[in-house]
């Protein structure tokens, strides 16, 4: 079955810092049929555009001037028929799962082939989600490991741990370093410092000993 086709004049703003990839993906897109109503250098221009123009898709820079994930909340939030889209180089995990979180429909990286930048966006447009396989695979990591489990600590206070992070908190507790844990869980090391920060900040201790105590004293 055919995918539905998707409308001309299509109308987009980007934004990024970086005036030589602003002016490559705009050539890529006019040449694809795209109208880019307006371009921005960081988050708060980008925030106006889009709000000026209203647009069928925001492309943003995460790394941008003001940052462009606060610009892609802001955004999306405001204008729930914009279709808000990452074009970045990074590869974080982090960045990526805060990105949808949001409210950005695609995480793009700026290595993909050019020609099929258009093709990405427009299934956008018919309700898809824009992500390079390469990091569709963490994506499901993270979804397997939202299952919880509670940990009461000393001093009674329970919290609320996903499944993965108890795992990461295990691993810590027989003494294996983030590589270790990585290979172990077959994650990368990014998402086991990820997954690591959420459980100091979730147990409110300053580093990874006092996490692996708390967990030996429960």
């Amino acid at each position: 079955m055919s995918a539905e086709p998707v409308a001309s004049n299509l109308r987009i703003t980007l934004a990024d810092d970086h005036p030589p990839t602003r002016a490559g993906v705009r050539r890529a897109l006019e040449l694809a049929g795209w109208e880019v109503v307006s371009e921005g250098g960081d988050a708060r221009s980008a925030i106006d555009a889009a709000l000026e123009h209203r647009p069928d898709v925001v492309l943003l820079d995460i790394h941008m001037p003001g940052g462009g994930i606060p610009a892609a909340e802001v955004i999306a939030n405001a204008l729930p028929e914009t279709s808000v889209v990452m074009l970045t180089v990074s590869r974080n995990d982090a960045d990526l799962f805060n990105a949808l979180r949001v409210g950005a429909s695609g995480y793009l990286l700026k290595d993909m082939d050019p020609d099929r930048l258009a093709l990405a966006l427009e299934g956008v447009i018919r309700g898809e989600a824009a992500l390079p396989r390469s990091l569709v695979a963490r994506l499901m990591e993270e979804f397997r490991g939202r299952g919880r489990r509670r940990m009461t600590l000393p001093n009674r206070r329970a919290v609320s741990l996903t499944s993965r992070e108890w795992e990461v908190l295990e691993a810590m507790g027989e003494g294996q370093r983030t590589a270790e844990i990585a290979q172990r869980l077959g994650v990368s090391s990014v998402t086991v410092r990820t997954h690591v920060s959420a459980i100091l900040r979730k147990l409110k201790v300053p580093d990874r000993a006092a996490a692996v105590r708390l967990l030996a004293e429960r």
